[in-house]
Formats: structure tokens, sequence, C-alpha cells
């Protein structure tokens, strides 16, 4: 397969090392399984079907007759569990799930990594499917045989707690609620099937495992206005003991502001998208504050922040601090709403989510005066920063200021696993591929920019940001550029202190108008 050059250049001569890296279209890595007898010294190679596929492992049966891995085809669109004799290495095909657009790969909830849950009988095995465009539980025989649905609904299934074979009920975690459609909440039903039981309490997103006898469950939870407590409830419900609560008490002190939730619609006019509004401790909704959208909307994870400690929550918290409103919403494309809703990106990735972003700030400014909209920033990491230069030459009439961190900025440069799944290989959807591509539109960039790039980056290469650089040079444009020497995709220690310095400061400079003497820099 491909390799990509990660250049060292902080040694006293340059040292290139070589990653391995499939960008859209080439060949995968092939991979095997292998399976081991430790005791006889012996290994046998499983059959796992031919190359340019993608396999992942499920576990053994309870007796050892048969070994189970996942296989995911190149079309993304077909998905096979399979079943391997250790002692030959043959294989046979259990269950084929297949979609007429992809099936959910890396980061998301589930991944097609967790759908395949073995019963200790040996005999059935649990599978989550979307297959009625909606994650839901299923219960197999191992012949392939669909035994019966457990959950069904417009509403989707996360992933699979804990299995009590005993008292026949499989606890899981989903987002039922209809008013709340991104709380989490813990529940069982039964492997025989019927009512879907709601185990937790209270609104936000609950966390928890289940005991080994089924009895107890612990339960973590908080919501972005509620800090973490964590108690003790029967498997049926009823509370038992308060564990431990955050004291935030001294947030009080600080004039400190839970996020605004808000529901608007997107730019089809009919899609609700939900978000947060992060605003200054001191706010005053008589001034008028510029507005930051702090972007991913990549198809792999829903990125509003659901918890009080979240990171990005915390991350953008601190930014509204400054002097700014934060913006963050859901855009269509993403997880966690069914199969029609994250559909919208498919063979259309960059098409629809800045118009949805825009949108969905021109909705909410509607009813909230004190959101500047002509003064707008956009921010944001890898998928978020291909994002945030596909606002700027998008909607040049409406982002004043970007940063953009780790981006690829033209997706036949995107790892092929990363943008496959969503738009098909490059030659089998050219026009996506070129639509989907910001070099071409490099000449309409009119905000100012700040590009960063960590040189040792093997998710998303230090080439892709040079070639935006390249392409802004021959359309003339002004930009600016941060190159972090040795640093991989999420920066650390004194780099990450430096580049998010960076960050509040081209917001300060382009948004707010402060000189560094302004902002308590020394020039």
């Amino acid at each position: 397969m491909e390799r990509v050059p990660i250049l060292h250049w902080l040694k006293q001569t340059e040292e290139v090392e070589y990653a391995p890296y499939a960008k859209a279209g080439n060949p995968l890595p092939r991979q095997e399984v292998h399976v081991v007898d430790v005791v006889g010294r012996r290994a046998v190679e499983l059959d796992v079907g031919g190359d340019d596929q993608l396999l992942s492992p499920v576990g053994w049966l309870p007796d050892g007759s048969e070994y189970l891995f996942l296989r995911m085809l190149r079309t993304y669109r077909t998905l096979h569990l399979v079943a391997a004799d250790p002692a030959t290495g043959e294989t046979r095909v259990v269950l084929e799930e297949t979609q007429p657009t992809f099936i959910k790969g890396i980061g998301t909830t589930p991944s097609w990594r967790a759908l395949a849950r073995p019963l200790t009988d040996g005999e059935r095995f649990l599978w989550i499917s979307e297959r009625d465009g909606w994650d839901h539980i299923y219960l197999y025989g191992m012949d392939g045989r669909l035994i019966r649905r457990l959950t069904a609904g417009a509403w989707p299934v996360l992933g699979i707690v804990h299995v009590d074979e005993a008292a026949g009920q499989v606890y899981f975690t989903g987002h039922m609620e209809e008013e709340r459609p991104y709380d989490t909440h813990l529940y069982r039903v039964s492997l025989d099937g019927g009512d879907v039981v709601r185990v937790t309490d209270g609104e936000g997103q609950h966390s928890a495992t289940v005991s080994p006898n089924g009895a107890y469950i612990v339960d973590t939870h908080s919501s972005t206005s509620r800090p973490p407590r964590t108690e003790v409830r029967t498997s049926s419900g009823e509370f038992v003991h308060v564990v431990t609560e955050a004291d935030v008490s001294a947030l009080d002190e600080l004039g400190w502001l839970p996020p605004e939730e808000f529901v608007v619609k997107a730019a089809d006019g009919e899609t609700d998208l939900y978000g947060l509004i992060y605003k200054p401790h001191d706010f005053d909704p008589a001034r008028k504050y510029p507005v930051i959208d702090y972007i991913y909307n990549g198809p792999f994870i829903s990125w509003v922040p659901k918890t009080f400690t979240d990171g990005r929550g915390l991350s953008q918290a601190a930014l509204a601090q400054l002097g700014f409103v934060v913006f963050m919403v859901d855009g269509r494309g993403t997880t966690e709403r069914g199969k029609a809703f994250q559909d919208v990106a498919y063979r259309n990735f960059g098409r629809n989510e800045i118009p949805d972003h825009r949108a969905a700030m021109e909705n909410a400014a509607a009813t909230r005066p004190w959101m500047d909209l002509d003064r707008v920033g956009i921010h944001g990491g890898s998928w978020g920063g291909y994002m945030t230069v596909r606002a700027l030459v998008l909607e040049p009439d409406f982002y004043d200021v970007g940063v953009a961190v780790n981006g690829v900025y033209d997706i036949h440069d995107q790892n092929a696993w990363a943008i496959e799944p969503y738009m098909n290989r490059p030659w089998e959807n050219a026009e996506g591929y070129e639509y989907g591509s910001s070099l071409r539109l490099a000449d309409q960039l009119e905000a100012k920019l700040l590009l960063i790039h960590g040189t040792s980056d093997v998710n998303a290469t230090f080439s892709a940001t040079m070639k935006l650089v390249e392409a802004l040079i021959r359309a003339g444009k002004p930009h600016d550029l941060i190159v972090v020497p040795e640093q991989p995709h999420w920066f650390t220690g004194q780099s990450a202190q430096f580049t998010d310095a960076a960050r509040r400061r081209y917001f300060q400079e382009h948004l707010l108008g402060l000189t560094g003497r302004e902002r308590g820099v020394i020039p």
C-alpha cells in the first residue's frame, strides 16, 4: 500500500519516516487473521476472503469451536459476520448486512466493530442494524436465522451495555426521548421481546454499568447545565444511594452561565437542528457580541456537547469569556439522528453542512438580537478544519474570520476509510469529489484565515495544508500559517498551549479589533 513521508525537521540532519496511508481510491492495507495454539506451537491462518476489505474481531464462541470476526467490504455497503474453524482456517458467513448507501463506520455509535454480541449459550447472538432507518437490536441464531426483533421505533439504539441471560434481559443505551433526541438513557428489553423499559432518570447523558448479577446499576449522569452525579439504582430503576455528586458552588461566584440550548431549522426549512450557545459570564443582552461557530460536522459523530464536563464545551466556554458568543450545532449528515439525517452527506460531502450552519445561526439570531452576524468567525480541527475553510470560500459574505487546524482541503487526499463510505471511490463519484474540493475555490477567499498544521500528522497529512497554501498563493489571497514541528493530529504540551493562544489572539484581533496591548500582551 501507499506510504506518506513524515519529515523530522528538528534533527541536525533531517530524517524521513514513512507511514502507511491509503488515500481515497488507493489499495487498503492487507489484513490477515491468525489463530495461534500456544501449547501445540501451531498457527492457522483464517480464510478472510481476499484483500481490499476491513476486518475486526468479535470473539470466541463459549466452547471455542468457532472464532467470530466482522468483514466490511470496500463498498462499505456490505458487512459480514464470519465464523471461522480455528483448526482448519475455513470460514462461513453467518450473516450479511447490506445498505443502499453505507454502513456506519469509524467513530460512530454504534460502529460496525460493535454490532455483534454472542450469547453464552453459543447458539444465538445480538445484532444491531440500521436496516429500517434506525439502529435497533435483533436476536439471531448462529445459523444466521432471525429469531426476533427486540427494539423498534423512530429512535436509535446506541449500544448494548449488558446481557443478563439468566433473567432474559438486554440492557442498552439509546435516544428514545422525543422532546430531547440527544439525551442518552439506559434501557432494558426482554430477550423474548416486549416493551422497552427506561432504567435511568433525569435529563441529560447517562453512562451506566450493570452489576455482573444484573441486580444493580451504577449510573453517572449530567447535562450541560447540571453537574455530574453518580448513583446506584436497582436494575428496575429504583433509587438506592448517591455515590458522589460534584460541588460546583464556586462557579456561582464567577457568574457562571450554563450554555443556552436551542432548536432551529436547517437550510431545508424543515429539519430541526439542536445546538448550544456559550456566553460570557458578564453577558449583557443589551450588547451585541461577535459570533464564533465551532464546527466539526464530520460524518462520524455528533459534535455538540451533552455533558457538564465535555472538553469541547469547556474550551468554548473559555473562548466566550473573551467577549464572544460561541455557537455549536449538529447539522445534517452527522450521527445519532437516524439514517435519513446522516444520508444527507452521502455522495454530497461539503455541500449541505455550511448552508445548515449559516441557516442555524441566522434562525437563532432572529430571536437573539445580541448575536452580531456582521462579525462572524469559525474554527475547527480535522474535519472541522475542512469545514472552516469550506465556510470561508462558500459563504464569503457571511464568515469574516477562520482558524483551520489539521484539515484536508481536497477530499481526494483524505484517508480512504474516512471518506469512501460517504463519497464512494473518486471515479465512482467524480463530480462529488470535485465539488467537495476547496482548492478550486481558493480565489473566493475574502476572510481572514489562519491555517495551523502539525508536520507529523498521519491522520490529515501536512501536505494537505501545503496544497491549500499553494492554491491561495496562485489566487493571490493573503492568509496566515503556523507550522507546528513534530506534532501529530492532536497537539500536546506547549505546542497545544501555543496554538490555542494563537487561535484566541486571531479572533481578538480580527473580530474584536483588539491590539496586543489591549489584549494584555506587550506588542
